[in-house]
């Protein structure tokens, strides 16, 4: 079992895994939500990430165009996303998330990214089980593809007719005698 933190709400495994999304191909989780996690205002989250933006590459962290945004905005239907925002929030990375606990400078901080490294590591971990569960249905697949081919032959065999002995012509040796 995952460690839980003492301070004001626990680091809830369930909750943060639930906060991972699949955004451009990549799995992030959002500024906002990740604010939530830290116990911070998501301004603060910010600035904290535009005071230290050479710490950020792109492949750490991208800001939502407004067409994600307006996706993602319609598929959430709590409060938490209602009201206006003045801009698109932030997709961090796993590699993000981890460089998110050296700017933010709190105990939470690291303790929530010891759990959001933990939930990437199991996504990962079940993405592998998945794939290694498809590899094996295919070679199961194959492997019984023979095993019907064979018992298809068979049967295409039995459907034919039997073959009727040919009639000979002339007389045989031992019938002349």
């Amino acid at each position: 079992m995952t460690p839980q933190i003492g301070t004001a709400s626990a680091i809830v495994p369930e909750r943060v895994e639930r906060r991972i999304l699949l955004i451009r191909g990549q799995k992030v989780m959002l500024s906002t939500h990740l604010a939530e996690l830290y116990e911070v205002a998501p301004r603060v989250l910010v600035q904290a990430v535009t005071r230290n933006r050479e710490r950020f590459p792109d492949d750490f962290m991208f800001q939502l165009n407004r067409k994600e945004f307006s996706n993602l905005k319609s598929q959430f239907v709590t409060s938490s996303w209602g009201g206006i925002r003045r801009a698109a929030p932030y997709a961090f990375t796993e590699q993000g998330v981890a460089m998110l606990s050296s700017v933010l400078h709190s105990k939470r901080a690291v303790q929530v990214n010891i759990a959001i490294v933990r939930a990437f590591v199991k996504l990962r971990q079940v993405m592998a089980s998945h794939r290694d569960l498809a590899r094996r249905l295919d070679e199961m697949e194959q492997r019984y593809d023979c095993h019907f081919k064979i018992v298809f032959d068979a049967i295409r065999r039995l459907m034919q007719p039997p073959e009727k002995p040919r009639r000979r012509i002339g007389f045989a040796a031992s019938e002349m005698r």
